[in-house]
């Protein structure tokens, strides 16, 4: 036993030498989680704001004036001039994304308590977008109603929204979890594939195997020193994180603890894997970004919900282990409910780093290790 600990230390210290010589790798390993971060925590956004809106006021009475300015104060919307008399033209050039016409007679008709139809016309390209303006343009004509005396007195039902977790609406206390799951994964995962390449592209393996170092303990060494690596990276990106947008832990940090090194291993181990398959370091690089990054955005949860999602990539998305850890983020960071919630995720990770190790040993014994 003793002898294994020091193979594989030994290794770890030689893939940490290597390591420091190499920029590129600290880049890799520092910078580009750093840049992704900050690319993913300030671009995405799933709230539309700033939509440029054309009115055609055709009552221009100080009610239909207060009525824009209802709409005006959601700060979802700023208007834009129309062009000539109809807001389609205005949709159609790309000028505007929204188009109220207010009719005439609007103000007198409201007063008669006769009913008044206001056209609304909305871009559907985007039809996310177009629905979350469609009920924000509906909420605003419930609130100039009911602020105007024009509601039913009295309404049967009544409901009594608050939004729990995240009151505030934050964007970064969804996005952000995610991105700790997609750089957390992606970036060790190069690391690890790119070093397993170099070694069989630059016949090193070779020496290895003349060492009489056994493929175990020449896998485990280098996971160790990589797991290393993304350790450091791990702080380095949740520290900005906290100090850039907020992101704090909440509730019981002790899954968080506990979820994320086996987390780390996943993501190392699995770059081993791909190294392993892989014959040239681009090709490891395509398979790192082709099958880690796309899943750990598109099938994670990250952006879009998997209950969304067609039923065989929804069956695919329960193999991504970025979706387990970003339910074990977004807990931590935002549900708080600890163990109760996310008591399997460790569970997943620890299955899954034993099947990909051995898939990689049974993989790479053959190479150079078939003496041993």
């Amino acid at each position: 036993m003793m002898i294994l600990i020091e193979s594989i230390l030994a290794q770890c210290n030689k893939e940490l030498k290597q390591f420091r010589r190499d920029p590129l790798g600290a880049i890799f390993a520092f910078v580009f989680p750093v840049v992704t971060l900050l690319i993913f925590g300030f671009a995405i956004r799933l709230e539309i704001k700033d939509v440029p809106l054309t009115v055609l006021d055709y009552d221009s009475t100080p009610l239909s004036r207060s009525y824009l300015e209802s709409i005006l104060k959601t700060n979802q919307f700023y208007l834009t001039n129309p062009v000539g008399s109809n807001g389609i033209k205005a949709i159609d050039r790309g000028i505007a994304k929204v188009a109220i016409e207010i009719p005439e007679h609007f103000a007198r008709d409201l007063k008669e308590n006769k009913k008044v139809q206001i056209q609304v016309l909305i871009d559907g390209i985007d039809v996310n977008n177009s629905r979350v303006i469609q009920n924000n343009i509906q909420a605003v004509n419930r609130f100039f109603q009911d602020n105007n005396g024009l509601m039913p007195p009295i309404s049967q039902v009544v409901t009594d929204v608050r939004l729990w977790f995240n009151p505030g609406r934050k964007e970064s206390l969804f996005i952000v979890p995610g991105v700790y799951a997609a750089v957390l994964f992606v970036y060790p995962s190069l690391l690890a594939a790119l070093a397993l390449v170099r070694e069989k592209q630059q016949n090193t393996m070779v020496q290895v195997y003349s060492s009489g170092l056994k493929a175990a303990e020449f896998l485990l060494g280098k996971c160790l020193a990589y797991f290393f690596i993304a350790i450091v990276e791990t702080i380095i990106v949740m520290i900005l994180g906290f100090l850039i947008f907020g992101v704090m832990i909440v509730g019981d940090p002790f899954p968080l603890l506990v979820g994320t090194p086996l987390f780390l291993l996943t993501g190392v181990i699995f770059g081993l894997l791909l190294g392993v398959l892989a014959k040239q370091p681009l090709d490891a690089i395509q398979y790192v970004l082709n099958i880690g990054l796309l899943s750990s955005i598109w099938l994670s949860g990250f952006i879009y919900s998997i209950d969304n999602l067609p039923l065989p990539l929804m069956w695919l998305s329960t193999i991504i282990p970025a979706r387990y850890y970003i339910e074990l983020t977004r807990d931590a960071f935002v549900v708080g409910q600890g163990w109760s919630r996310v008591w399997y995720v460790p569970i997943y990770f620890v299955i899954l780093n034993i099947l990909m190790f051995f898939a990689a040993w049974k993989k790479i014994s053959p190479m150079q290790f078939k003496d041993q």
